[in-house]
Order: C-alpha cells, then sequence, then structure tokens
C-alpha cells in the first residue's frame, strides 16, 4: 500500500498536508496524542524525497510545500517546528537559495514578531530554522546576488534578535551569529562593534544556552578579531573563569575552549601572562572527574575475556601515503596520541552538512572517556600553556601535584598524574630535575587499583619516555628506563582491556621517542607483543598492529634478525590467514604489513607472494564491486580503505625485496598489475589516487621494465591530474595530495624512462610551471613540481630552454627551500642542462642562480650524483665567464660568503 501510495503523482501533497495538519484530518483513526508520530512520519518521507529528486517535484506541489513549512514552522511541537527547519534546510540545499527567496523574508517578519501577531512557538521555529539555513548555507549568504549579499541584511537582524524576551531565541540568534564569528567578510566587520556590546550585554544572561554562545563567540573571535578582545583580555579572564565553573558541563566546556583558543593565537597568549595565577588552579581543578563521569566510567572490572561489541570498535581510516612532504620530509609517521585528543568528528567543510548526522542527537550518556569533555578541555590547555609560558606553568601546579600525587582519593590522584603529563612537552625541562623521582613513583601507579589511575599514568610516562631514553649511564638507564619500559609492557596484559589499550598507545609513543634506543630490548618487546595477540580482543588488536608497525619502522633492518623476525612472523600470518578479506581488521594489519615489509627488506621474500597476490585480489574486488553500485542502486560502495592500504604494502613489498624478486612477483600478477593500477589512479577517491601514484613512481624506481608497457597509458592519466583547474574548493587539501605525489611520480618517471617521455614534456612543462607560480599551491607540492621539472631537463633541455625565463626565477625561489636530496642534486643538475641550452634568458635572475650554486651544501663528492652536479654547475659558470665581460666585476655584486664559496669550491 505504502508502495502504492509512493507512486501516486500527488504523494507529497499529501504528504505537506499531513504534516501542516495540528490535528488529525477527517476519517483518520490516529488518536490527537499520536497525530504527531503520522506528521513526523510524513515529514521524513517529504524530506527524503526532495533531497533525492527536488527537481521531479511539480512546481505545483512545490508551492504546497512551501506554503506547509512556514505553517509548520510555527506548530505547537517543537519536534515538528524543527522538521520544518530541516525541510527548509533541504530545498535551499538542493534547490539554491534563490530557489525560494522569500523564505529568509518571511522567517525575519516572524523573529521580529511584526504586529505581535506572531507566537512564541513561531519565534523559536523561525529562529531555529533560520540557525539551520546559516550552518548550511554560509558560503551562499556571504556572496552577493543582485547586488547585494544576504549576509549584510541578515547580520544586524540576528543582532537585534538577541535582545529577544525568549531566552531561545537569543540563543539561536547567537547560533546563527556565530556560523560567521570565525569568517572574515565585510558583514562581520560591519557589525563587529554592535556584536561586541551585545556580547557583553548577554553575558550575564540568566539562560545557561545563552551564555554559551557568548563563550563560543569569544572563542570564535580570537582567530578573527582579537585586536577587539586584547583591550578587555582582564574581564572576558574573569568571565570565562567564572562559566567554566558552572555546574552545566556543555557551557564550562565551550569557557574552557577560550583558553586553547587564546594559547594557540600567535599574539593574544602573551595578553595572559598576568593572569596565570587566576587560570591554572581553575584549569586542575576542573580535570578531576565529576561524580557523574565516575558514575559513567563504572567500577573496576577485569574485561579481558570479554568480547568486544561492533560499536565499541571505531572506524579506522587509512594513513595517507604522502611521498614527499615539504622541505623532503616522509611523512605519514605515527602521530603522538594524548590523553585529552578530540574526540570530534572532522569538520565539514564551513557551509556543508552531513547527510548522515544531520539529524542525530549527540548521547550525553556516552563513556566520558570517548568525548570531548570539561575534564579534556581543561587539560589541553594546560599543556598550551606550559607550550607557551613554560616553567612558569610548573612551579604554578608543582604545589598542586605535591598535595595531589598521593591523595587517597583516586580522582584526586588522577588528576594530579594527568596535569604532570599535560606539561611535559612544554617544561620538559624544568621537570627533569624531577623526574629522579617521580618516575619510580609513576611506575608504582601502573599497579594502582584503579584502572584509570593505570590508564593515565600510562600515557604520562610515555610523555617522559625520552627523557629516560636518552639517558647515556647504563646504571641510570637500568633505573628509569627500563622500569618505564617494563610497567608499560606489563599493562599491555592489563586484565582490564581500556588499561591494555593505554598500555598498548603509550608502548608506540614509547616507540617513538626512544627509536633506536630500543634495539637491546627487541626480544622481550616482541615477545610481550605475540602474547598480547593471544589475548587480545578486537579493539586492542588494532592497537597492537600500531605498536609492531611503529616498533618495525624505528629499528628497521633491526628487526630481521632472525630471533626476532622467528618470533613476531608466525604471528601476523597467522593473523593474515584468519582475517577474511571483507573485514575491517584488514586496514590496520595491511598498513603494519607494509612498516614491517620495509624494516624487513628481502627478508620479506618468504612472504611476500601470498601476501602480495591477495593484495592485488583484494583490489580486483573493490574495484569490481565499485562498478557494479555505478551500474546497481541495491549495491553498495566498498569501503575504498581496502583499496588505499592494499596499495600501500604492494607499493612496501616492491621496495623492500631484490628488485628482481619484486619485477617477478608484478609480472605474474593476475588480474595485470598495471591494469588494475591505471583503474585506481582514476578512482573518484583522492585517497586511493594518491597511494595509487605513490605506487605509480615506486614501480619506476624498482620494477621499470614491468611498468615500461604501460608507461604511455599511465602518462595519459597522470598528466591530466596535474592540472590546477581541476580541483574543487571543497576538496582541495585532498587534492592536493593527490597532486604531490602525481608530481613526484612524473619525477621518478622521468629519471627512468629519459628520452621516452618526450610525447609528454610540453604539458608537463606548462603543468608544472603553472604549479610552481601558483602561491595557493602547498609548499610541498611546488617543491615535487619543481624537482620533477628540473628532473626533466636532464633529458628534454632542447625542449625546455625556450621556456626557461616562464619559470628560472620561481624554480630557484623553490629550490632554495628544499632540504638537500638526491632528488635535489638531479633536479638542479636538469636545470643546469637547461640553462647551458639558452644561457642568456635568465639575466634578470643570474644573481640568485649563483647564489644557489654557492649556497648548495653537500657537496663533497662523496657520490657519483654529487659529482655530477659539481661538474654541472661547473660548466654553467664556465659558459657565463665566457659571455660576460667583466666576470670578476659581476661576481662582486654577490654577498662576500657567496663570492668566496665560489672561489673555493669552483676555482673563480
Amino acid at each position: 500500500m505504502l508502495t502504492q501510495a509512493k507512486a501516486s503523482p500527488d504523494i507529497n501533497n499529501y504528504l505537506a498536508f499531513i504534516f501542516s495538519s495540528a490535528v488529525p484530518a477527517p476519517g483518520t483513526s490516529v488518536q490527537p496524542n499520536e497525530w504527531h508520530v503520522v506528521r513526523s512520519a510524513a515529514a521524513i518521507m517529504l524530506k527524503n524525497n526532495i533531497k533525492s529528486n527536488l527537481k521531479g517535484i511539480p512546481e505545483s506541489s512545490l508551492q504546497l510545500i512551501k506554503l506547509a513549512i512556514p505553517l509548520s514552522i510555527q506548530d505547537g511541537n517543537p519536534g515538528i517546528r524543527s522538521l520544518a527547519g530541516n525541510l527548509a534546510t533541504e530545498i535551499i540545499r538542493w534547490g539554491g537559495l534563490y530557489s525560494w527567496p522569500e523564505l529568509l523574508e518571511i522567517l525575519l517578519k516572524m523573529i521580529g514578531n511584526e504586529g505581535n501577531q506572531y507566537s512564541n512557538e513561531a519565534q523559536e521555529g523561525a529562529m531555529a530554522a533560520m540557525a539551520k539555513i546559516c550552518e548550511d548555507n554560509t558560503k551562499i549568504l556571504e556572496r552577493e546576488q543582485n547586488g547585494q549579499r544576504p549576509l549584510n541584511i541578515l547580520l544586524p537582524k540576528f543582532i537585534e534578535a538577541t535582545k529577544s524576551p525568549l531566552p531561545k531565541v537569543r540563543a539561536l540568534a547567537l547560533t546563527a551569529i556565530n556560523e560567521f564569528t570565525p569568517r572574515k567578510n565585510q558583514a562581520m566587520l560591519n557589525v563587529i562593534d554592535a556584536l561586541l556590546q551585545h556580547l557583553f550585554y548577554l553575558s550575564e544572561d540568566q539562560y545557561p544556552d545563552v551564555r554559551r554562545e557568548v563563550c563560543r563567540a569569544f572563542v570564535r573571535l580570537v582567530e578573527t578579531r582579537p585586536d577587539k578582545l586584547l583591550p578587555h583580555i582582564g574581564g572576558l579572564v574573569d568571565y570565562i573563569l567564572t562559566q567554566q565553573k558552572s555546574d552545566d558541563e556543555e557551557l564550562a566546556t565551550e569557557a574552557a575552549e577560550f583558553w586553547l583558543a587564546v594559547g594557540e593565537h600567535d599574539n593574544l597568549w602573551q595578553a595572559l601572562d598576568p593572569y596565570l595565577s587566576k587560570i591554572v588552579p581553575v584549569l586542575l581543578e576542573c580535570m578531576v572527574y565529576s561524580p557523574e563521569d565516575i558514575a559513567l566510567l563504572g567500577g573496576a572490572s577485569d574485561d579481558e575475556d570479554e568480547e568486544d561489541r561492533e560499536e565499541d570498535i571505531k572506524p579506522k581510516f587509512a594513513k595517507k601515503n604522502l611521498k614527499r612532504g615539504a622541505a623532503g620530509a616522509e611523512e605519514g609517521a605515527n602521530q603522538e596520541g594524548n590523553g585529552f585528543e578530540k574526540m570530534a568528528e572532522e569538520g565539514l567543510e564551513e557551509g556543508e552538512i552531513d547527510d548522515e548526522e544531520e539529524d542525530e542527537d549527540e548521547d550525553g550518556d556516552e563513556n566520558p572517556d570517548e568525548r570531548w569533555t570539561l575534564r579534556k578541555c581543561s587539560a589541553a590547555a594546560l599543556d598550551v600553556f606550559a607550550g607557551d609560558f613554560g616553567g612558569k606553568v610548573f612551579t604554578s601546579i608543582l604545589p598542586y601535584l605535591q598535595t595531589n600525587l598521593k591523595h587517597e582519593d583516586w580522582p584526586r590522584r588522577e588528576a594530579a598524574v594527568l596535569a604532570l603529563g599535560a606539561v611535559a612537552d612544554g617544561c620538559m625541562g624544568v621537570v627533569v630535575p624531577h623526574l629522579p623521582e617521580l618516575v619510580p613513583y609513576l611506575v608504582t601507579l601502573l599497579e594502582d587499583p584503579e584502572p584509570v589511575v593505570r590508564i593515565i599514568t600510562c600515557w604520562t610516562l610515555s610523555r617522559y619516555s625520552s627523557w629516560a631514553a636518552s639517558l647515556a649511564d647504563s646504571t641510570q638507564k637500568q633505573s628509569y628506563f627500563e622500569p618505564l619500559m617494563e610497567g608499560i609492557l606489563r599493562r599491555m596484559l592489563d586484565k582490564n582491556k581500556k588499561v591494555q589499550e593505554a598500555g598498548a598507545s603509550a608502548m608506540a609513543t614509547l616507540e617513538e621517542k626512544a627509536g633506536k634506543q630500543l634495539e637491546p630490548y627487541c626480544g622481550p618487546i616482541i615477545q610481550q607483543f605475540v602474547l598480547c595477540f593471544s589475548k587480545y580482543k578486537d579493539k586492542n588488536r588494532w592497537v597492537l598492529y600500531d605498536c609492531v608497525q611503529t616498533l618495525a619502522e624505528h629499528i628497521g633492518p633491526v628487526l630481521a634478525r632472525p630471533e626476532l623476525a622467528g618470533q613476531l612472523m608466525p604471528t601476523i600470518i597467522d593473523r593474515w590467514q584468519r582475517v577474511p578479506d571483507q573485514s575491517r581488521e584488514m586496514f590496520p594489519l595491511l598498513e603494519c604489513l607494509s612498516y614491517i615489509a620495509m624494516a624487513l627488506g628481502d627478508a620479506f621474500t618468504p612472504y611476500a607472494e601470498p601476501i602480495f597476490n591477495r593484495c592485488v585480489n583484494i583490489i580486483h574486488q573493490n574495484l569490481e564491486q565499485s562498478m557494479h553500485a555505478k551500474t546497481n542502486a541495491s549495491f553498495d560502495q566498498p569501503d575504498k580503505d581496502f583499496l588505499v592500504t592494499s596499495l600501500d604494502l604492494l607499493s612496501a613489498i616492491i621496495q623492500a625485496l631484490d628488485n628482481a624478486k619484486a619485477a617477478e612477483l608484478v609480472a605474474r600478477s593476475q588480474p595485470a598489475f598495471f591494469e588494475l593500477l591505471s583503474f585506481c589512479m582514476e578512482d573518484p577517491s583522492d585517497e586511493v589516487q594518491q597511494s595509487a601514484y605513490a605506487l605509480v613512481g615506486d614501480c619506476s624506481k624498482y620494477v621499470p621494465e614491468q611498468l615500461r608497457p604501460f608507461v604511455h597509458k599511465i602518462f595519459t592519466i597522470l598528466v591530466k591530474k596535474l592540472d590546477l583547474d581541476d580541483i574543487l574548493d571543497e576538496e582541495i587539501d585532498s587534492s592536493f595530495s593527490v597532486v604531490n605525489n602525481a608530481c613526484w611520480s612524473a619525477g621518478e618517471v622521468a629519471m627512468q624512462f629519459k628520452k621516452e617521455m618526450e610525447p609528454f614534456v610540453p604539458e608537463l612543462l606548462q603543468r608544472f610551471v603553472e604549479i610552481i607560480s601558483n602561491p595557493g599551491v602547498p609548499a610541498g607540492v611546488v617543491e615535487n613540481a619543481a624537482i620533477a621539472l628540473g628532473r626533466l631537463g636532464l633529458f628534454h633541455a632542447e625542449i625546455i630552454a625556450p621556456h626557461l625565463p616562464k619559470f628560472a626565477h620561481e624554480f630557484l625561489t623553490v629550490m632554495d627551500e628544499v632540504d638537500t636530496s638526491e632528488e635535489k642534486a638531479t633536479a638542479f643538475r636538469g636545470f643546469c642542462n637547461v640553462v647551458a641550452q639558452n644561457p642568456q634568458s635568465i639575466e634578470n635572475v643570474l644573481l640568485a642562480f649563483f647564489s644557489s650554486i654557492a649556497r648548495y651544501q653537500d657537496l663533497k663528492l662523496r657520490s657519483p650524483i654529487k659529482h655530477e652536479l659539481h661538474e654541472a654547475f661547473l660548466s654553467v659558470l664556465k659558459i657565463y665567464q665566457q659571455l660576460i665581460p667583466g666576470f670578476g666585476e659581476f661576481l662582486n655584486k654577490l654577498p662576500p660568503q657567496d663570492q668566496q664559496s665560489l672561489k673555493t669550491t669552483y676555482g673563480l
């Protein structure tokens, strides 16, 4: 029957009628007290129809819907009012703001209660709808249309609405304003003084939701208008501290965010110096678990044998394979975790809404360790202050630590340990003299009867592990580092699963900080990891993979020792054989295996073939599922992380193995390796493309003969990816990551295939010049483009030379910032080849070029590449020595140190 109703051309008319009818229609059997459920269902169906096919809705039906929404915004039921706002937002989202230009005017009339004809419910509903529209359409409202910007009209009206006698309207008006406080636009500039005046007035509002939005406005103005806040900083400090002490945790947390914002601001943080003695005690007090949080945490329990619930295992997203970052650094290393990491979703692009989550309310009863709380925010602020003010912060918390570290009440003990961990990075220098006393005591707290204390102690000890690991004296190492590490390893096998997780996370951090210092202890560490694999349930096993890969990353080839690989690999391979292809555990497992392969090098050979083939098969399955999903709506799109992690592992194996063995794996791959790779290069997901382009570059370095037959096809795809015009604003960061890897790959392929690249050189040249000349492109991408451009000059100087004036200045500017490497050396050698073909064309930048030569570091001729670069520099200098009359006088225009360098290194 429902299917039949949906097929009716008048279905949206019926839905709009039902939704907007305050009482049941005559003849219906629904009781009045249940009618709102029917109306809500009608609204949800209507919203889905608008979302899926707004253009297919007849204009007459659309007009009826547009009549129904303002009626429902005034409804007495708050749920109906909220759904009406959602419907209005949906129409604007899919049809554009100007598909319903009257809506804003209708809502403003209700909000302003023109003629006193609108009920309180209507005013609240209209303001709520307006706040939703602002949240989802910030950019549209800022944009000029027909000679005016809607925001110029709206912001003054919203400020006026903050004077409403209705507290909900005041709060929602501020909510709408706060969509624009972080954005630097003319409309906000026009009203900033009036807004500040109202914020100070509303700061004493009795309604907590209003004060929360006031605090949020101050937080957001820190970044955009610090100049307006600075004169009031003393009063703001007192106000924020008062709100942070509120019983309303949401209000208190929003207030605490102010310290984070100011502390991270380049200049404003200094203004807090006189007030630290006021702020820090409040932060410390707010770091103690509240009685409500303690109740939600639950008591101590030994739950190691309980299976994890599926909802407890947070999705793990594959790490991005960024081949070269800014200044030559490779990226993708594990990031250090912390005890107060913000447990919030990644923000959407401003002005967008999330299809899946927009109507969901957060569950206030979730575990306080799994959400952003006042406690975590206060600890994060203390961490930031420690970085800003250094030892002054430790001095201010020392009495608190002395009183509370051994407190009989565990929440006080726990908060003191958290505070000590929070100041670790910023105050290390002044804490070090106390560590010989503090570390042994913290190690004893790893045995505390309260699991929460054991958890935070793991984290704090990991923050100080760099000190213990760097102790040169072997006796001190035995006294401090070894007990610290052994204590954390013991907690990895705690009977409480959350303590296990904290122990594993702390061990990963310790591995990063200790690095090569761990080599003598690898045997016991791996032994403990193997035991953990036998005991851990699903969630903690994911953290354990991170421990293993971090160890592999930092000890490298040491892991290939037979006694170590012989312990670890059977356990890893056992998991590899047990985990199904479609299991999400594949993500951390594949990622872990990538690091292991790189560490083992050719010793990975015994495991390589089945793992390589399975990765190829996973990629093939995923691509086939994607194709089915495109043509058949009943198929779900597969998770792209299977592609990302599989591509990254293939890349690691190709780098790790002897080249001949890697080439054999690629050659025998079924389906054909490079056919699959070309599909991945054009996948809609930027993350998949990023890993695919990284793999192309690795193949050109390690298995070039297998790549050769496919170079033309792959480069036809690659050059398109270098077109900056194809980058969408909303995907700019991820798109640039793809361009970054495409540039790097192009440079590697150019080195391998030399003259064979000639058909692509003109377009590559154009794209690389566009990239290095565009100030909006991230530094790392520009560097990779410049290196690739220089490398083209090694084999195609005659094609590039006529265009040299277009890019010489930008190339030299970029290369001055690139760290010395073989990539930089080959790029400069290619540039010299191009200059030799057209030396007169760069007269304007010749002194800069000579300075670059003079300042080039690491030319000690220890390798053929460096020797070749030295010869290229010398050859170019001799060309100019012949061309320029009075060459010695010309060189005198250089700084004295550059002149001396050229004389010493090149005999000029």
